[in-house]
């Protein structure tokens, strides 16, 4: 299994891998999930892959030799020279089907599913930051104002925080400080997500980054971020009031008589019947 996170705001993009494959008893496997691509000043893009290895390993590697062949256009598109991120998102969804049509068969008559989810972001000259999240069947979508994020894998434990913190204008400090805890809150309920991690900071604009680093358990951020979040989140736990069911001095009292009917209840008793 796998987590990554991406993340689009007005300052820049955010990008955060997992790098476990397989967790069991007496086998931990660990790959790279990100792969960059880049030519300063020209364009600069992250992809991030969850789902079957073999499968998201053929992908990035035909990505860079696949083509789309346009009426319009004067030579292919390729990633290298496609004019906007919506054209690297088509090669990349074309790659997917390459792969499919190549393999697909095969797998399917070996009982494996051909599964696959990516995510691709960044910024080629001209024009503005974008982000999609392409599917096993080529076709992606794009991340909006109101969904400023992706999540490929074991997305579950991470989402909320996300939800809570990311707006368009979080700083990117703040919103790669969200993808860590985020990552943590992953890594502490699933065996299958494991460290090191990935993580990119991309500042709109600069077509380039050079924040990019490789986070393992002797990170000293990270230690402080996990130890933090924990003790934070007890206190905050702590400081709430429990429900008080006899009313008591509380000002906010659970036991009152709600809007609607109560839950439905049967009670049995002593003189009942039971069929």
């Amino acid at each position: 299994m796998t987590y990554c996170v991406a993340i689009k705001l007005n300052a820049g993009l955010v990008f955060l891998s997992d790098s476990r494959t397989n967790a069991g008893l007496d086998q931990i496997s660990s790959f790279r999930k990100m792969m960059i691509y880049e030519r300063p000043g020209d364009r600069f893009m992250v992809l991030l892959s969850a789902g079957n290895l073999s499968i998201s390993q053929s992908v990035r590697e035909i990505l860079q030799t696949e083509q789309l062949f346009d009426r319009d256009a004067t030579e292919p598109i390729t990633i290298w020279n496609a004019k906007s991120m919506f054209d690297a998102a088509r090669v990349l969804g074309s790659a997917v089907r390459h792969v499919h049509e190549r393999d697909g068969a095969a797998l399917k008559r070996s009982g494996v599913d051909f599964n696959v989810s990516l995510v691709l972001g960044g910024q080629i000259q001209g024009e503005g930051m974008r982000l999609f999240q392409v599917y096993s069947a080529g076709n992606f979508i794009e991340a909006t104002t109101e969904t400023p994020y992706f999540q490929v894998g074991e997305s579950k434990y991470g989402k909320p925080v996300l939800d809570r913190v990311l707006t368009p204008d979080t700083p990117l400090d703040e919103a790669a400080k969200c993808a860590l805890v985020s990552m943590d809150s992953t890594l502490k309920s699933n065996l299958s997500v494991g460290l090191p991690l990935d993580l990119v900071v991309y500042e709109a604009g600069r077509l380039a980054t050079d924040k990019i680093v490789c986070i393992d358990e002797q990170n000293p951020y990270f230690r402080m971020l996990r130890s933090s979040w924990g003790e934070r989140l007890r206190q905050v736990f702590d400081s709430i009031e429990d429900p008080a069911w006899d009313g008591g001095a509380t000002e906010v009292p659970i036991l009152v008589e709600p809007a609607r009917s109560r839950p439905l209840r049967k009670i049995v008793t002593p003189d009942d019947k039971l069929i």
